[in-house]
């Protein structure tokens, strides 16, 4: 039921303050909204006049949220979402039969790509919408039906099925080490490659092959792809997923630096919103690729979709 419209803001009051919330002035909500900081300032105005509550304290150039008003964006910031997803499926081609999925770009490319095919096959009705997200973001304020995930099960709201538990390998191009290494310290002294979100993995594989303590740097990459050619070009030694590098390998672009695959901190996950009532797209999807996984990690790895942690 629709509650009476005295408690429902304008939208453009509603936008004006989450942006407010998340961006801290005026200033910076009407650059991101393409509006004017007068136009903001009107509908916040405007916002607090309907709701007949304070919801700011204005300081100087900053504006802050009282308590109340934060609690209130954050419900208020779910429901856009729902409203985004609507839309989402909408143009995507409405109803029941469309998906929205976030996903992770090597990952996407590599496993989840060549694999399409066979779920198109099997549900040809299902129209698909894939998006790359490289950063963690609210399960259920974001305009996705689901999202492939690194990290472990512990997105707030969210069920959860593991799809591929990740190995590493220290990897390089032949041409950069001229002679076998005498020991895994040697890596120490060549140019290391990291993802600057998982700076802790070579202090991690140095300690699985014996060497505890370690935290050494290295250029930083964003992405898989990019690191993975920097490696092929001899810019140094790459950390990186082994779904990645059997072509390059094979090939010999890429040869193994020092031992073997180390089993890397946290795992691939489809994730979903707890709260949004399934739909028979999604549940099709869920169970295709459930079977998917099945014949990749391994009875023991294949968890059956639960809340997360």
């Amino acid at each position: 039921m629709i509650p009476p419209r005295r408690h429902l803001p304008s939208l453009p009051g509603l936008l004006a303050l989450e942006a407010v919330e998340r961006l801290g002035t005026a200033t910076a909500a009407a650059a991101e909204l393409n509006l004017t900081p007068g136009a903001v300032s009107r509908a916040l105005q405007e916002v607090e006049a309907q709701l007949g509550v304070t919801l700011l304290i204005r300081d100087r150039q900053r504006l802050r949220l009282t308590p109340a008003a934060r609690d209130y964006v954050a419900e208020a910031r779910r429901a856009l979402g729902v409203l985004g997803q609507a839309g989402q499926r909408l143009r995507a081609g409405g109803g029941a039969e469309s998906l929205s999925l976030a996903i992770l770009p090597a990952f996407g490319m590599h496993w989840l790509a060549p694999r399409l095919r066979d779920f198109r096959a099997a549900h040809p009705g299902v129209r698909l919408t894939l998006t790359t997200r490289l950063r963690p973001f609210d399960m259920e304020a974001e305009a996705f039906d689901a999202a492939i995930h690194y990290g472990r099960a512990d997105w707030p709201g969210a069920e959860h099925l593991l799809l591929m538990q990740e190995e590493v390998q220290a990897v390089c191009a032949p041409g950069l080490i001229a002679a076998p290494l005498a020991g895994v310290e040697g890596l120490l002294a060549l140019p290391l490659l990291q993802i600057e979100s998982r700076t802790g993995d070579w202090g991690r594989w140095f300690a699985a092959h014996g060497l505890a303590g370690q935290r050494p740097g290295g250029m930083l990459f964003d992405q898989f792809a990019t690191m993975q050619q920097a490696a092929v070009h001899g810019l140094g030694v790459a950390l990186l997923p082994t779904f990645l590098i059997g072509e390059d390998l094979a090939a010999g672009r890429l040869m193994p630096a020092w031992g073997g695959p180390v089993r890397a901190a946290g795992s691939y996950w489809l994730v979903w919103p707890r709260a949004v009532p399934p739909r028979p797209a999604m549940a099709a999807f869920r169970g295709w690729i459930a079977g998917q996984v099945g014949d990749v990690v391994g009875p023991e790895g294949l968890e059956p979709p639960t809340k997360a942690l």
